[in-house]
């Protein structure tokens, strides 16, 4: 028998008129692509567990036959990551250290569940089938109880130069450019790789605003410009249960209280940038979870990108609960994490 799953749900009241919308929406989508003959195609994401457990990140949307996978075409655009259609409370089926565990996806398509399995630390490859499909192999990285650090890097004007909030070239980033076309923060890349390979075992945690659509491609920039394996942590876009917009700021903040709750040794290294809400929601985390955060790294940015970002952060109160590092790029971070001990020389 399947073991017993744990997935978030919303509230039991009468969803939101734009969420009713949306629904459907999807629905009247899904009928049309079931006629055209596209049948449910899971999309893997990587995820992350410890002794005892993981959590199974996929999307379950519809495709062509003989479509591969995942959207695992080099090169593709982003924008056709968007005009998938996300198989609504859609069924899979799980395989994982011999157990078959039975999920069902959200609202938009998205399964997020964790599973009772015993792993061993490391990465390891788990089976996920849609309904009436070939299953397909999906990662999750089995975080060893002896760990004591861990890396949680936001994504935007971080690991990848994006200046998001300007409207136009936000669009033309997310829905035109390939992975080929995006810059990584300079320095980064290498600060990462020598923090995993200094601390074994670490894990990484890409935790980011953008929608679940853009994880194919974010998952080959980071792989092509060499970043550490890591799971993805994304949100989904449009209305929720009940309200109009999602939260980004609630996502991030959910997320880090999660990390905490479920790895309690790990201290995590949490690298943003000071363009957006990194500093306060970090400073946040750090005064309730002290116990948690081994540093705060900060990436300034230059002044035109914090132009095209729409500023710097207001945070003020940092408060003293975790040590601080500010520099224009992965170096400057490095040499800063140097001095806390946190890389040898």
């Amino acid at each position: 028998m399947p073991e017993p799953t744990h997935q978030s749900g919303g509230a039991r009241s009468v969803p939101h008129l734009a969420a009713r919308a949306e629904d459907a929406f999807h629905a009247f989508r899904e009928r049309w692509g079931r006629r055209r003959g596209l049948v449910p195609r899971v999309i893997p994401f990587a995820g992350y567990g410890s002794a005892g457990w993981i959590r199974v990140l996929a999307r379950v949307v519809l495709a062509k036959p003989g479509r591969p996978s995942g959207d695992r075409v080099q090169g593709a655009r982003g924008w056709r990551s968007f005009t998938a259609i996300p198989l609504t409370h859609g069924d899979v089926t799980v395989v994982a250290g011999g157990v078959e565990h039975a999920l069902t996806a959200d609202r938009g398509g998205v399964v997020d569940a964790r599973l009772s399995v015993d792993l061993p630390p490391g990465w390891n490859t788990i089976r996920i089938a849609a309904e009436g499909e070939e299953p397909i192999e999906a990662e999750v990285f089995v975080i060893d109880p002896a760990a004591r650090f861990g890396i949680v890097s936001d994504v935007d004007d971080t690991v990848m130069v994006t200046a998001l909030p300007r409207p136009f070239l936000a669009a033309w980033n997310t829905f035109v450019l390939n992975e080929h076309a995006r810059r990584p923060v300079p320095g980064m890349p290498v600060l990462y790789e020598r923090l995993t390979r200094q601390h074994p075992g670490t894990p990484v945690i890409y935790l980011s605003t953008g929608a679940w659509n853009v994880a194919p491609t974010l998952t080959r920039f980071l792989g092509r410009n060499l970043y550490p394996r890591g799971a993805l942590l994304l949100t989904d876009w449009g209305p929720t249960h009940d309200r109009w917009f999602r939260s980004g700021q609630a996502h991030k903040r959910g997320s880090l209280r999660r990390l905490a709750e479920e790895l309690p040794n790990v201290r995590w290294l949490l690298v943003g940038d000071d363009g957006q809400h990194d500093e306060e929601l970090y400073a946040e985390f750090a005064r309730e979870h002290p116990e948690s955060v081994a540093a705060i790294a900060i990436r300034q940015l230059t002044p035109g990108e914090a132009v095209l970002a729409g500023g710097r952060s207001t945070a003020e109160e940092r408060g003293t609960a975790a040590q601080w590092r500010y520099a224009p790029d992965g170096a400057g971070l490095s040499e800063q994490l140097g001095e806390l001990g946190l890389l040898r020389r």
